[in-house]
């Protein structure tokens, strides 16, 4: 694949799945922009053909600067990769409104102002793609993370109806859904999951590798994989979709 010419932007992009995608994007040639809230983790991490770019996805303000300050740089946005996220479980008796609207307003509403940026500028292109990094937890129930759970299955929703917005049209919208992937949000979510449930860091993250189907973590590099196939030749009719990594059905 030669993405040469294009402009990826990729939200999330320090660490992770993000950091994944990105570098694979690169390789292929695309200019890839990666944001995040902090510079200095963006700048540690950016390649020849890869540029830092601190951005609050919370921030709607922000979110319009930053993009519009990419594409004058770097060109149309014609590969956009919402991934911004935090993963934290609360029981709904305990869930506070500051917790839930920091939930949705960094999950949901983040990547609701991601593509609506970088459409404006997609749109005067004769290619685009939209991949978003919902998860598991967007197509089904998840105990104890109602929050979570809720703002993924929006996620999942946005993308459906902006692929029958733009059906017919050369951009396709599609959303992967991982399991457990072996990330820093898994090294935080061991110590929280171990003190809710009264049980060992190990066991914690023992809980979170049963989870997944194959018994194991799933790798960053797994995720950036499917979603180079989504951005990619013979994926044309792929839109609207929801790809599950979880290492067998769900």
């Amino acid at each position: 694949m030669d993405l040469s010419g294009k402009h990826a932007l990729i939200t999330g992009g320090g660490t992770g799945i993000g950091l994944a995608i990105a570098r694979d994007l690169e390789a292929k040639g695309a200019h890839v922009t990666i944001t995040g809230r902090r510079q200095e983790v963006l700048d540690e991490v950016a390649g020849p053909n890869m540029t830092g770019m601190a951005m609050d996805v919370r921030d709607e303000a922000d979110v319009v600067a930053k993009i519009a300050a990419a594409v004058e740089k770097y060109g149309p946005i014609q590969i956009c990769i919402p991934n911004a996220g935090i993963a934290e479980g609360k029981a709904v008796h305990k869930t506070s409104m500051e917790f839930w609207r920091n939930m949705m307003a960094t999950n949901l509403d983040g990547a609701f102002l991601t593509i609506r940026e970088s459409l404006t500028s997609m749109r005067q292109t004769d290619w685009g793609r939209v991949v978003a990094i919902s998860s598991m937890a967007g197509l089904r129930g998840l105990p104890g993370a109602a929050c979570y759970a809720a703002s993924k299955h929006g996620m999942i929703g946005l993308i459906r109806s902006l692929s029958e917005d733009y059906i017919g049209q050369p951009f396709t919208f599609n959303s992967i859904c991982p399991g457990y992937v072996d990330t820093p949000i898994v090294d935080r979510n061991t110590t929280s999951i171990a003190q809710r449930a009264g049980v060992s860091e190990e066991q914690a993250r023992g809980m979170m590798v049963k989870a997944n189907r194959h018994q194991r973590l799933i790798a960053p590099e797994e995720v950036a994989t499917a979603a180079a196939w989504l951005i990619g030749p013979g994926s044309e009719s792929v839109n609207g979709q929801s790809i599950e990594i979880a290492g067998g059905q769900m």
